[in-house]
């Protein structure tokens, strides 16, 4: 059950629609079928789909027990930056989910990874997460790598936790930085009112560092990059929303109102560097901004 409390700024909202953005991963589709299953409550009763939101009502959501699900493999395409025979980079696009979750059974980077891949991939972290090493959220563009055995699932995992595996984020931040560099180091850990989101716990949370310098200067807004020294969920959203500094789009940590030509907060996964699993060489890699940056950024500067 998720209890849901409606504010000013989403009043009017199809219901279906203020779901979608209000439950992590739910997509509107999926939101609609709650509401077609009867699973939302609103004043009392099932709600629709085109019910509209009012200021200070209060709806629960209860979402089905995650079944089953037999992966298959989807010829989804993949922007494949580098592969080998233990190893595969590529470029996750937004929107395309990681591996599989409630409200997405399928069409995920898993799926497309095994077809691509046919059952070259990693088993350690389970059937529905085959050859995922790290994740980066739905709507975070950018690099990630995955194991295609055993033996390079636990090099890579244990470069993730002695911090040598570097990855390296560009962003566009809301307000000026006074300094040009610096360093949110922070424990993580499940927000103590709101499940859904993540946020700073000092007293129970777990270690994170980001450290972020200045890329470029605009009015009421920044490009930094963001290194990542430990991976908690949500880490660099929640960080730079601690110092005052959410993320421009970032509708859960930030504003609610959405950054027109966005569908999530501006994050895009620049640069990977790794030691290789089976030559013990590094291995840096790098991807291009993607169109819907840089359309932010020249707006920025116009």
């Amino acid at each position: 059950m998720i209890p849901l409390d409606l504010t000013a700024d989403r009043e009017g909202e199809r219901l279906d629609a203020f779901l979608a953005r209000s439950v992590p991963d739910l997509t509107r589709s999926a939101a609609q079928r709650l509401l077609e299953r009867g699973a939302v409550t609103l004043r009392g009763r099932a709600a629709k789909k085109n019910d509209k939101t009012r200021l200070g009502d209060s709806l629960t959501v209860c979402l089905p027990e995650p079944q089953p699900v037999d992966l298959v493999p989807q010829n989804i395409p993949l922007d494949v930056i580098y592969e080998d025979d233990d190893v595969i980079v590529v470029n996750k696009p937004v929107g395309l989910v990681v591996h599989p979750a409630p409200g997405h059974p399928d069409g995920t980077l898993v799926n497309a990874l095994l077809y691509h891949c046919g059952t070259s991939l990693s088993g350690i972290n389970g059937e529905l997460r085959p050859g995922i090493v790290h994740r980066i959220d739905r709507d975070t563009s950018g690099l990630i790598v995955a194991a295609k055995n055993d033996r390079a699932h636990l090099a890579l995992a244990a470069q993730l936790q002695d911090h040598s595996l570097a990855r390296v984020y560009e962003a566009v931040a809301v307000g000026g930085f006074r300094e040009d560099c610096g360093t949110v180091d922070a424990p993580i850990g499940r927000h103590p009112v709101d499940r859904k989101k993540m946020a700073v716990d000092r007293k129970n949370g777990r270690e994170a560092v980001t450290h972020w310098s200045v890329l470029a200067r605009y009015p009421g807004y920044t490009h930094v990059e963001c290194r990542l020294e430990t991976g908690r969920t949500h880490q660099i959203r929640v960080h730079l929303a601690s110092i005052g500094h959410p993320l421009l789009g970032d509708t859960v940590y930030g504003s609610k109102k959405p950054w027109p030509g966005l569908t999530g907060q501006c994050l895009h996964a620049r640069r990977l560097r790794f030691v290789h699993p089976s030559t013990g060489e590094p291995l840096e890699l790098e991807c291009p901004l993607p169109d819907w940056f840089r359309d932010v950024l020249e707006k920025l500067e116009h």
